[in-house]
C-alpha cells in the first residue's frame, strides 16, 4: 500500500472514530435532555385570537427533499455531511427508526386530503437544532415548521432517540466494544 493510500485510508479512520465519539456524546445529551424535558410543564391546545400562518409545508418538503434527498439532489454528499453533521445514510436510518417508533413523525393527511408535515422535515428541524444549536423558531425559514410545533419534534425526536438507541449508546462499554473499536482504529 502506497503513502497516499495510506494517508487516506488514516483521514477515514479518523472521521470514523470522530463520529462515533460524536454519536456516544450526543446519546449522552439527547438522554439527559430526555430528563429535563420530561420535567418541563408544557401547554397544549387552542389559543384564543391565535393568527394562523400558512407556511406551505408540502413546498417545504418538496424543497428539502430536492435539495438532498432526491435521486439527483442540488447539494451533494459533502454539502450534506456539513450541513447535518453526519452522512446521509446514518441520518436515513435515524429518521426510519425514528419514524417507525413513533406515529407522529409520519406525515398525515387531514380531512380535507391536505398532508402535514412529513418526516424529514420534522427529523430535519430536530437535526438543525441539535447540530447548529439554534433556536426553536430559527428552523421554519428553510423547514417551514413553526416554533412551538419544533419544541414538540425535539421533545419527541429526544424520546424515541432514548428509546430506540439508548440500550446500544447510552451504556458503558464492556470489553468486547473496546476490543472492536481498537480493531477498526487499527490499535
Amino acid at each position: 500500500m502506497d503513502n497516499t493510500t495510506r494517508f487516506i485510508l488514516d483521514i477515514m479512520n479518523a472521521e470514523e472514530e470522530e463520529h462515533q465519539t460524536r454519536m456516544r456524546m450526543s446519546a449522552t445529551y439527547l438522554h439527559n435532555q430526555r430528563e429535563r424535558v420530561n420535567s418541563i410543564s408544557y401547554h397544549g391546545g387552542s389559543t384564543m385570537n391565535h393568527r394562523v400562518i400558512d407556511r406551505n409545508r408540502e413546498e417545504g418538503h418538496a424543497r428539502l427533499y430536492r435539495d438532498y434527498f432526491s435521486n439527483t439532489p442540488s447539494y451533494r454528499d459533502t454539502e450534506f455531511r456539513r450541513k447535518f453533521r453526519m452522512r446521509e445514510s446514518f441520518f436515513m436510518r435515524i429518521e426510519k427508526a425514528v419514524t417507525a417508533h413513533d406515529n407522529y413523525f409520519t406525515q398525515p393527511t387531514d380531512a380535507m386530503e391536505i398532508r402535514g408535515m412529513s418526516s424529514l422535515q420534522k427529523v430535519t428541524a430536530a437535526f438543525r437544532m441539535l447540530a447548529y444549536g439554534t433556536t426553536a423558531d430559527a428552523v421554519d425559514d428553510y423547514v417551514r415548521i413553526g416554533e412551538s410545533t419544533t419544541i414538540e419534534i425535539l421533545r419527541r425526536f429526544f424520546k424515541s432517540i432514548v428509546e430506540v438507541f439508548g440500550s446500544e449508546y447510552l451504556r458503558c462499554p464492556n470489553t468486547e466494544d473496546v476490543s472492536r473499536l481498537l480493531a477498526e482504529n487499527g490499535q
